[in-house]
């Protein structure tokens, strides 16, 4: 599957899709003209693209996720993690803290997660 590069229409078009599966064709040129402006052969277009890079498929003329909203977000992430701090998790973490950009319930958020995470020395780990 090809996710890495959705162009910004690509994702909001990929997002207006998953907020409506399944979803009929017709119905879907609707929802775009409505959303983008798009004509019909616009949207066939930019489906047939997407499903191309396997986040969906046109079935009988139903449109159906291959792939969650929540699975592409995931991987999208995945790749920024790796590109940007070489997959290290702290690292993209603390370029956060250095700066103050968490806020206390943040934080907390995060020390929860730590701390349920299995094998995690935390409060559920010991």
């Amino acid at each position: 599957m090809d996710m890495q590069n959705l162009g910004e229409m690509e994702e909001r078009f990929a997002a207006l899709i998953w907020q409506n599966v399944p979803v009929g064709s017709g119905r879907l040129v609707e929802l775009a003209a409505a959303a983008f402006g798009w004509k019909k052969s616009t949207t066939y277009t930019m489906l047939k693209r997407l499903c191309a890079r396997g986040l969906f498929e046109n079935r009988g003329g139903t449109v159906h996720a291959l792939v969650t909203q929540e699975e592409y977000q995931l991987r999208q992430g995945e790749r920024f993690l790796e590109a940007r701090f070489g997959g290290s998790l702290p690292l993209f973490v603390a370029a956060f803290t250095r700066r103050g950009k968490l806020k206390e319930d943040e934080v907390e958020e995060l020390r929860r997660l730590i701390d349920s995470y299995p094998g995690s020395s935390g409060p559920k780990g010991e």
